[in-house]
């Protein structure tokens, strides 16, 4: 059965990215979704301490065209909570989420949507450790660590994915926002996980995607006590399944 959808909410969560954050929505500017979905994107600034805000602004000023709903927290809650702002302001049928970075592709929405569009799934994981599409070569440690919480999750969860950490996830957006989600940073990706996998009769895809990762000079953020508190939330979230 092929589904319609009419909009789908692309939702960022921002903290001092002001150098190139205009780069990602150049790139969303020029995808065309399958079927001719509308856009809608949603900023939630975290409380940057660079020109993250000016930056947004300017371009939003510059091209009106495009659906851009900007947010602000007063103060620095994480890149989770940055996520729940957004995720609660989304209007469209599903959202993806998208990383204010140049790690992830956005042409590649279209192989997310796939799997709804063709009316198989309800939520598409877009995994970095499968299929054949371009990857940077980076940090052995953490592809270790990504697919030993991926596995640790998978052992509460009863699902067999392949990136759990993955930033691209697309949901049904009132699926989602029916969730009530607690963790304000890197948590959010195992508890996500966990909560989604308990809905009956879910129905999760996962599909291949490009990575073009950043050393931690070029701004990554992400650290070894995330890496941490994931395998907390996965025991803290999983075991309310038991």
């Amino acid at each position: 059965m092929i589904k319609e959808i009419k909009t789908l909410s692309i939702i960022i969560p921002a903290y001092n990215e002001g150098p190139t954050i205009h780069f990602i929505l150049d790139k969303l500017k020029k995808v065309a979704l399958l079927n001719n979905i509308e856009k809608e994107i949603i900023i939630v600034n975290d409380c940057s301490k660079d020109n993250t805000e000016e930056a947004i602004k300017t371009y939003i000023s510059n091209n009106p065209e495009l659906n851009i709903q900007y947010y602000k927290h007063e103060v620095n809650k994480g890149k989770g909570a940055a996520l729940h702002t957004g995720i609660q302001k989304a209007t469209g049928e599903y959202l993806i989420i998208q990383d204010a970075d140049l790690e992830y592709d956005p042409e590649e929405y279209n192989l997310l949507l796939k799997p709804v569009l063709d009316g198989f799934a309800d939520v598409v994981y877009g995994s970095r450790f499968m299929g054949g599409n371009p990857h940077r070569i980076l940090f052995f440690w953490h592809t270790i660590g990504n697919k030993f919480l991926t596995f640790l999750s998978n052992m509460f969860t009863n699902l067999n994915l392949t990136d759990m950490e993955t930033c691209y996830k697309l949901f049904d957006t009132k699926i989602i926002q029916s969730i009530q989600l607690q963790e304000k940073r890197f948590g959010f990706e195992p508890e996500v996980t966990a909560k989604v996998s308990r809905i009956p009769k879910i129905r999760i895809y996962e599909v291949g995607i490009s990575y073009y990762g950043r050393t931690y000079e070029e701004g990554k953020k992400i650290g070894w006590k995330d890496g941490f508190r994931a395998i907390y939330c996965i025991l803290k979230y999983g075991m309310l399944k038991l």
